[in-house]
């Protein structure tokens, strides 16, 4: 994107000199530059006599480093999120659920089940995973493998759909 499109939307939005937005919020800017008087959000630290400002918003003298992370509210006594510290960086976590396991075609559950349960060498006609026998083996002498998944898809992380900004901050 050329120089001069950058700055005809940076003085478009009001992020020139005298913007009314302060000196260290992190605004979301799509370009990889940012424009004169403001830094990215990279981690990199920075001069508190340049930017006596800045410094006052962030007094480690770092600036937090957003590059593929998520802003989050600050929970404040709230309840969600308890425990958390301004600018703490928090690691990805998956809420904790259950899967649903097919025992048959046509014929679903939600029971829970012990492997003691699933393996056992005779049983009575039912319906889920003993639905279609009577009095011999589920499964045949059993050979148990320390490793498995049930429903085991996906990528690395879990995320929401989302589009790539650069986050910067006023500097001064």
């Amino acid at each position: 994107m050329p120089v001069s499109h950058n700055l005809c939307i940076f003085l478009n939005v009001g992020l020139g000199e005298g913007s009314a937005l302060p000196v260290g919020v992190p605004v979301p800017w799509p370009s990889a530059t940012p424009p004169t008087g403001w830094l990215k959000c990279n981690g990199a630290a920075f001069s508190a006599e340049e930017y006596p400002e800045l410094a006052k918003a962030y007094p480690t003298n770092k600036l937090p480093d957003l590059r593929g992370e998520f802003i989050r509210g600050w929970d404040d006594g709230r309840g969600i999120d308890a425990g958390r510290a301004l600018l703490s960086l928090q690691a990805g976590m998956l809420e904790k659920h259950r899967h649903i396991v097919v025992a048959n075609d046509g014929y679903d559950t939600k029971d829970e089940w012990e492997l003691a349960t699933i393996f056992k060498k005779t049983y009575t006609q039912g319906r889920g995973l003993d639905a279609t026998n009577t009095g011999g083996s589920l499964i045949p002498s059993p050979t148990l493998h320390s490793r498995g998944s049930i429903g085991n898809t996906g990528g690395s992380e879990t995320r929401p759909r989302n589009i790539a900004f650069n986050f910067i901050v006023r500097a001064a």
